[in-house]
């Protein structure tokens, strides 16, 4: 397959909008891993990000707010063998879904999270996002942010996370190669990506990003964890590139029911009658 053959209808974001770069990163990402339209599943989230699910043709899901993770934590359960990516925004994640976050990094699930940070909630018009910087106005709050960001690579990390990374929505070749990785990770993968909201955040544009943003070198030990964590805690520089990564067990590992076969495997042969005579 070529990255077209991955098009349904052509996206309806705002022209300039970094969901752009991301989109193409993902259909580069499964060209690459040599996947079919049908070998894959992507769960979707809410918001602009979420609005992916119609112009990516593959088996999709569209969950409820907040709800992407654990609805792919499922699939993951029902067939452990199969390739699961969820798409969804800062808010849509580190918001409404942040308890499910949490609990994905501590399972350690062989699931990938691409996760679309812009700072704000965009296809509500702009409100303030969990990541958004103390002091940034918005519709929601005109004097500006009261609280301090989420930082979501640190939090992964400290969490139980075994592949962290960072992306620049602006920088489609690089972002291309962190998926690619982080869907061939086994264990629970998240790609923050840095993607500009040029309607409503004008704060952090392209240009910004490009004066901030740098590569992790060959140099960088990614299995460090001290050194995973002074990356992700950094704010003057952003580094993009895999900020941790290290093998650990994943959730269905630990599981002896799925050890032989995915569940969608096993016979379902049950005896109701039997079954119902447990509770008389």
């Amino acid at each position: 397959m070529t990255a077209n053959d991955f098009n349904d209808y052509f996206p309806t974001w705002c022209p300039g909008c970094g969901d752009y770069g991301i989109w193409a990163s993902l259909k580069e990402a499964l060209v690459k891993l040599g996947l079919e339209a049908d070998q894959f599943v992507i769960v979707f989230g809410i918001g602009c990000s979420g609005n992916m699910n119609d112009f990516i043709k593959c088996y999709g899901f569209h969950s409820l707010h907040g709800r992407a993770i654990p609805t792919a934590k499922g699939i993951n359960l029902a067939n452990h063998k199969l390739p699961i990516i969820v798409i969804g925004g800062d808010g849509d994640l580190y918001g409404e879904g942040g308890n499910h976050f949490l609990h994905a990094c501590r399972g350690n699930f062989n699931i990938t999270v691409i996760i679309h940070n812009n700072e704000v909630y965009g296809l509500t018009t702009g409100q303030v996002s969990p990541t958004a910087h103390k002091g940034q106005p918005s519709k929601s709050t005109p004097s500006g942010i009261i609280e301090v960001p989420v930082n979501p690579l640190s939090l992964a990390i400290s969490q139980g996370a075994t592949f962290v990374a960072q992306g620049f929505a602006g920088d489609i070749p690089e972002l291309t190669r962190i998926m690619v990785e982080a869907v061939k990770h086994k264990g629970f993968s998240i790609v923050n990506v840095l993607q500009p909201c040029v309607t409503f955040n004008k704060n952090h544009s392209y240009q910004w990003y490009r004066e901030r943003v740098y590569k992790l070198d060959s140099s960088y030990d990614k299995a460090k964890i001290e050194e995973a964590i002074g990356k992700a805690m950094e704010t003057e520089k952003l580094a993009t590139g895999i900020i941790y990564q290290v093998s650990k067990s994943t959730y269905d590992e630990n599981l002896p029911q799925l050890k032989k076969e995915p569940l969608i495997g096993k016979s379902l042969k049950v005896e109701i009658k039997n079954l119902l005579e447990e509770f008389y």
